[in-house]
């Protein structure tokens, strides 16, 4: 299978060989544009959030824009470590579910370990905050974030990233 990745066209070529028809089959898939919000604060913060984004570009899609990196204090817990936030923008042809599960997989390759049912220090925390127009309410996946207008180490960068459409304020 071959893929030919066009970020400013918006597609996916897939070029495969169709054994029953004996030829190519040309397929387009649309990529999803969606917003990652990305915070460490253990180790050298900038270095995990430069593998982060190594990673995600790997396994995930392009990323087409960066925010810069801000400095804030932990939220939700108490912390002597500074974070150092960022969003980014990302192109994909995954599903959102896959998306949730190649970003578990990414902060465990880069040494998250949950040890607490709450907020604590971590190496690298990855949130999907958007993915294209899509709202999701399951227990395990909630599209947009649910807290991220809380936040301003996230509201910040989105601002930064043009980001400012939260689908479920538009609903028509």
């Amino acid at each position: 299978c071959t893929e030919l990745w066009l970020s400013q066209k918006c597609f996916v070529i897939y070029k495969r060989w169709s054994w029953c028809n004996d030829k190519y089959i040309i397929m387009a898939v649309k990529l999803i544009e969606m917003v990652l919000a990305l915070g460490s604060n253990i180790g050298d913060k900038a270095q995990n959030i430069d593998l982060a984004y190594t990673l995600i570009a790997n396994e995930i899609g392009i990323i087409t824009k960066k925010s810069s990196c801000l400095k804030n204090p932990s939220d939700g817990f108490e912390s002597q470590n500074e974070f150092v936030n960022t969003c980014i923008k990302v192109e994909t042809k995954l599903s959102c579910h896959d998306v949730l599960k190649s970003l578990q997989s990414i902060e465990k390759k880069m040494g998250r370990v949950k040890t607490k049912p709450v907020y604590e220090d971590r190496i690298i925390d990855i949130d999907i905050i958007f993915y294209g127009d899509l709202i999701i309410n399951e227990p395990n996946l909630k599209i947009p974030h649910p807290r991220y207008h809380e936040r301003s180490f996230v509201l910040l960068p989105l601002k930064e990233l043009g980001e400012t459409n939260d689908p479920r304020l538009d609903m028509t």
